[in-house]
């Protein structure tokens, strides 16, 4: 029997996402009382989310199940100067102009996850609506005088900068205090009582929450989630082809995209000691039915993969996406057909100048030439499953199995080129 009484705490605990909470009793009464706000941040520093966010959006849709209020932050002031959490150099700085374009880039996301409408609908704002306004001297006094240099050079960011003697500028010191502000702001406009983040925003979130707490004297509170990583170590999201990303990126027409295709195979390859845990924190199926799949051992645990990519595919791209996934990956490995496999159409001039370095990039099974290349020198590369040892070949008319080719990376990305 669970010792919390709301249903936010019970389901964030019982899934695996709590790692720290500042006080779990006193957010466990809060979320019991009904109508809590909170938030998340997502600096735009990409056109699209990766997978690797995807453990903060689905807190917003589990404390948005339970009742409460989401609000996604983005970041259109603190990406001008860039979060040095979890980095070892500074940030690129961007421009304005590609800091809008990749905030409506991430903006499309969040519209599968959550519901914008209705009694508890979350909400969407853009931290550059307030930062963008402060003055700097009345900054350095209102704010400014609440952090001490003492506590700011123990944040686990600054310190492993300064240990390994890696240069942290100035503007990347106030990160912290822009993002408290953030907390304080948030609660003055929306009555925001909770942070939620990743690990590595730990100290951040106890800035917002002591800064509001002298300000305004509430008690508001931070929840983190621990660092997703595969059994295997790596980082979650990110794989030797490059990141998972979340907004579809390539139209193949009837709703389905390369990325559908991609994204359901990158679940399907789940190690199969991530299976269970990650059914827990990227689905919304039961924790019972769950325990049915974690029991499974051997080939069986195959099921377990399937039903996590169908799960997390419908989630992002709809049930019609993951269902036609499913059914393309049964015809290529289990019957060995090509039909139903992510195609991109190419004019015959590009086709009989395209080599082998471009179609593995062109059919977008790799992201850059040097990744295709490698692939070619490791033999994974194939042309109508025939293995290509020269990246400087180039494809032909006489490549074409019912006026199209087969183009392979391993045994399980698989595209078609086909000439119009």
């Amino acid at each position: 029997m669970s010792k919390y009484k709301s249903e936010l705490m019970k389901t964030l605990t019982g899934r695996g996402f709590l790692y720290q909470c500042t006080d779990e009793t006193a957010l466990d009464a809060l979320a019991h009382q009904g109508g809590l706000s909170g938030y998340i941040g997502f600096d735009c520093t990409a056109p699209s989310l990766h997978v690797g966010s995807l453990v903060q959006i689905m807190m917003l849709r589990v404390l948005q199940k339970s009742g409460g209020t989401p609000i996604v932050l983005l970041g259109g002031g603190t990406t001008k100067i860039g979060d040095p959490s979890d980095k070892d150099k500074s940030r690129p700085i961007l421009t304005p102009e590609k800091i809008k374009e990749n905030k409506n880039g991430i903006k499309r996301v969040f519209a599968k996850f959550l519901d914008f409408d209705g009694p508890n609908a979350a909400i969407m704002v853009d931290n550059a609506d307030w930062l963008d306004k402060l003055g700097y001297i009345e900054f350095l006094r209102d704010i400014g005088k609440h952090f001490t240099i003492n506590k700011m050079v123990a944040l686990e960011s600054v310190k492993r900068r300064l240990e390994n003697e890696q240069p942290m500028t100035f503007l990347e010191f106030n990160y912290t205090l822009l993002q408290s502000y953030d907390y304080l702001e948030l609660y003055r406009r929306h009555g925001c009582r909770l942070q939620l983040g990743g690990s590595d925003q730990w100290g951040n979130i106890l800035g917002g929450a002591d800064l509001t707490r002298r300000l305004e004297g509430a008690e508001v509170y931070g929840f983190t989630t621990p660092l997703i990583t595969t059994a295997s170590g790596g980082k979650m999201g990110k794989t030797a082809e490059g990141a998972r990303w979340l907004n579809a990126d390539v139209s193949l027409g009837s709703g389905f995209t390369l990325s559908t295709y991609d994204y359901w195979q990158f679940w399907r390859n789940t190690e199969d000691a991530d299976v269970g845990r990650f059914l827990k924190l990227f689905t919304d199926l039961p924790l019972c039915e769950i325990a049915k799949f974690e029991a499974l051992e051997g080939a069986d645990i195959n099921q377990a993969k399937i039903r996590l990519a169908n799960e997390a595919t419908a989630l992002l791209y709809g049930i019609d996406a993951a269902m036609y996934a499913e059914q393309t990956a049964e015809r290529v490995f289990v019957q060995g057909g090509a039909a139903g496999l992510p195609r991109v159409l190419v004019e015959w001039e590009e086709l009989e100048s395209m080599t082998m370095l471009d179609a593995g990039v062109r059919s977008g099974l790799c992201v850059s030439k040097g990744e295709t290349k490698r692939h070619i020198k490791a033999k994974a590369l194939k042309i109508n499953d025939k293995v290509v040892t020269d990246p400087m070949m180039t494809l032909s008319k006489s490549d074409l199995v019912d006026e199209q080719i087969k183009i392979s990376v391993g045994k399980k990305k698989h595209a078609l080129i086909k000439p119009i």
